[in-house]
């Protein structure tokens, strides 16, 4: 049953633990994980060290789950005297910390003074990640250290180093904890193994010498043997194929053609370029000649063979008959499988006579006590790695619950949470909320239910070749000059810059500015598409215009016939353009009485419009104008503020590994935090002057004289004398001036306030009646 007593705040739009002591954190099991922000999150793409990961990663499967943090969590909270320290975040352990009440942290903090003590720092009161940087230097004085390695210096005899040499020579050393180069059990048996196997091999032979060295330890027979066996199988396979059919003897002997090939080149002495040729003439039973008609390119290997191998088995031969080369093969037989079935190849260059130094001594045990003395010191050295894993939890463990049981780093506006990986700055805007992706594709089909303006972007260092892929969150602005292909510069937490491009765009509403503004902006880019529009087609009318004038001017320099011919049509055109000239003039009164229509009908709706304003208060002017504004900019407010108040950051991390189990909304307020929109910085002095800006029209200045031309006016006719003072009202100003409408509001006004003042005067006689005389009769 639960027991801790939990305290929340609120933040995001939800409910969020707050995590204020070390009794917090050990009591992680017992609160309700439905209340935990995130149940899971991956050991990549997030600004966390990946080796304090890994330890908490219990089961290598790359990502960090709830249970897995609840036991780093009681393990950390254990080993120390007050679990409070472990929201210090300190990247040193101090050793009064630890708590030696338990025989683990009892080991553990031996292990950290001796660690101490190896490095010279025997009085250091704390031990961090920086002493445990170098394992090599704290075991640098030490020849064991639990590792199961021993080394060269940890042999007492000469004759042991000796044989941890011939180790080493034969299968190469391992790395113990100091960095030397040893051996350990696995390298141990296997050179002993071979050598037992190589000194076997060899008694082999010794025990059956008379079948296996016919010829006592002269190997250079089976040598010769083996070098030319092939040829002389393939020579006496073609002289029976001869005896088979006469008919193969010239292609047994090669065709003539292959020779004149060859014979037009130089030669070396030992003919290289035939040795595909038989060994000699090839004939139906003939033997192989031994001394006389060899092919050049096998002549050594031949007369060898005679002289190592086929005189001492069958006696000496100019020629050698198939049987003949049939017993030298049966004799060396036994010899080339006791050759091909060699043992102990690997220890083999220590000599025969090493071998069997090395098993005759009492190597094998000497080592093996080494190896054992080394491992029995293990349970002690391998605390290092506890205490390293302490040192990480102590460091890092308080950060990643408040990045993973709430998301305090996030909305506290204190340090990035953990998966902010930098800020991008594009568009005179600087975004905090950047988050590594691996494939925008696949990160797009999930994130897009966030309801976020998102803009996954390239980076990449081009001197260093570093890349990496983010998604950027716009959350203030709006996206008129946000577009695939823009580039930005982003920097990393460690303040490396990348070159950075947009590459994808997921659009939602940024900002309630952006909303306002979007309906105007669109009527304005509809006005200047029709525009460019017209302005292409004229283009083209005139450019085929001037392309029929510049064909006309080349035709000048025709011949007579061409030029009577073309004074005809000259003249043809001409009357066709008096005629539609006369028309013209026609259309040109039409235009004349149709735009004096127009311009009639303009002015009445003007003069209508000025009428409706003539008797309405400037009060209802300007809810008029607010009215329209809404009427234009209200519907794409109210989805905006629908689609803003949805943003929610779950769907963006979900699609990156991690399980968010609740709303972490995105709202207006927040947003405005995590997109920075550029300011001039205090007390800064601008010169407005711009001898570049485009002349345009002066806008402003006409809209205050005309809304002070407004006003004039309807003071003037006295519609402002219900609330001005008056000694400002229009009657007291103008006098006999005032206009009769002034005037007659005037009165209205001036029977208003007096009745006003009668009753004012009754509800105060009313409220307070005289006191009647003491002695008025009753």
């Amino acid at each position: 049953m639960a027991t801790h007593s939990w305290k929340f705040f609120r933040a995001g739009g939800f409910d969020q633990v707050k995590l204020e002591s070390g009794a917090d954190l050990l009591s992680l099991d017992q609160l309700d994980q439905k209340l935990w922000v995130a149940l899971a999150c991956p050991t990549t793409g997030i600004v966390f060290d990946p080796q304090t990961l890994a330890l908490i990663d219990t089961d290598k499967d790359g990502r960090i789950r709830a249970p897995e943090l609840i036991t780093a969590c009681r393990w950390a909270g254990g080993l120390l005297r007050n679990a409070d320290d472990l929201l210090q975040s300190s990247p040193t352990l101090p050793l009064a910390a630890i708590n030696d009440a338990t025989p683990e942290g009892k080991a553990l903090l031996s292990s950290a003074r001796q660690i101490l003590s190896n490095l010279g720092k025997k009085d250091a009161s704390a031990i961090g990640l920086e002493e445990l940087a170098n394992t090599s230097t704290i075991f640098a004085q030490t020849l064991f250290n639990g590792d199961g390695i021993v080394p060269v210096e940890a042999a007492g005899d000469p004759a042991t180093q000796a044989v941890i040499t011939d180790v080493i020579a034969c299968f190469g050393s391992v790395p113990d904890r100091s960095g030397k180069p040893g051996i350990n059990t696995d390298l141990t048996t296997k050179f002993f193994a071979e050598l037992t196997a190589l000194d076997g091999w060899h008694k082999k032979a010794v025990a059956d010498a008379a079948t296996i060295t016919p010829l006592g330890t002269d190997t250079a027979a089976a040598a010769a043997v083996r070098a030319v066996k092939t040829k002389v199988d393939d020579y006496f396979g073609r002289c029976r194929l001869v005896a088979y059919d006469p008919r193969a003897l010239t292609g047994a002997n090669r065709e003539e053609k292959e020779y004149l090939a060859i014979g037009a080149k130089d030669l070396s002495l030992t003919a290289t370029e035939i040795a595909g040729f038989p060994l000699t003439q090839i004939a139906a039973g003939r033997p192989l000649a031994l001394k006389a008609g060899i092919n050049p390119a096998w002549a050594d290997a031949v007369a060898k063979l005679n002289a190592v191998a086929i005189q001492p088995i069958v006696g000496e031969r100019e020629n050698l008959t198939e049987g003949d080369w049939a017993m030298v093969t049966a004799k060396l037989g036994p010899y080339e499988g006791w050759n091909a079935a060699k043992a102990g190849a690997g220890v083999e260059k220590l000599g025969l006579a090493r071998v069997r130094e090395i098993l005759g001594s009492k190597a094998l045990e000497q080592v093996t006590a080494l190896i054992a003395q080394d491992k029995a010191l293990e349970s002690e050295s391998n605390a290092i790695g506890t205490v390293e894993k302490l040192i990480r939890y102590h460091r890092d463990l308080y950060r990643l619950c408040i990045n993973f049981v709430n998301f305090k780093d996030l909305y506290d506006g204190g340090d990035p949470a953990i998966f902010q990986v930098g800020t991008l700055y594009l568009d005179q805007r600087s975004c905090s909320l950047c988050i590594a992706v691996e494939d925008a594709g696949r990160h797009a089909t999930m994130a897009g239910l966030a309801g976020a303006y998102l803009a996954y972007v390239d980076c990449i260092r081009k001197g260093t070749g570093e890349k990496m892929s983010i998604v950027a969150v716009f959350s203030q602005g709006d996206d008129d000059n946000l577009m695939v292909g823009r580039n930005g510069l982003f920097y990393d937490r460690k303040g490396k810059d990348y070159d950075a491009t947009i590459t994808k765009i997921l659009s939602n509403p940024i900002s309630m500015r952006q909303a306002f503004w979007s309906p105007y902006k669109k009527f304005v880019r509809m006005i200047e598409e029709q525009v460019s529009k017209r302005a292409a087609a004229a283009d083209a009318v005139a450019t085929d215009q001037l392309t029929a004038a510049a064909n006309a001017a080349a035709n000048a320099d025709k011949t007579v016939t061409e030029k009577a011919a073309a004074d005809k049509a000259t003249a043809d055109k001409l009357a066709a353009d008096k005629a539609k000239a006369a028309d013209a003039k026609k259309i040109d009164v039409g235009m004349v009485a149709a735009l004096s229509v127009a311009f009639g009908s303009i002015g009445t709706a003007l003069a209508y419009v000025l009428g409706l304003f003539k008797d309405v208060t400037p009060i209802q002017v300007v809810l008029g104008i607010c009215g329209l504004i809404a009427v234009i900019s209200g519907p794409s407010m109210i989805l905006a503020f629908i689609k803003l108040r949805k943003r929610n950051l779950g769907p963006i991390l979900d699609a990156n590994g991690w399980a968010v189990n609740s709303k972490a909304k995105i709202n207006v307020p927040f947003g405005t935090t995590l997109t920075g929109i550029a300011t001039l910085p205090p007390g800064s002095v601008v010169d407005s002057t711009d001898s570049f800006a485009d002349r345009v029209f002066p806008w402003k200045k006409w809209a205050v004289v005309l809304v002070l031309v407004y006003l004039g006016f309807n003071w003037f006719a006295g519609n402002f004398d219900m609330w001005l003072p008056f000694k400002l009202d229009s009657i007291s100003v103008l006098g006999e001036h005032a206009t009769e409408s002034a005037k007659t509001k005037a009165d209205v006004r001036a029977k208003t306030k007096s009745d006003r003042i009668v009753a004012a005067a009754a509800a105060a006689k009313a409220a307070n009646p005289p006191e009647k005389p003491a002695d008025s009769p009753k």
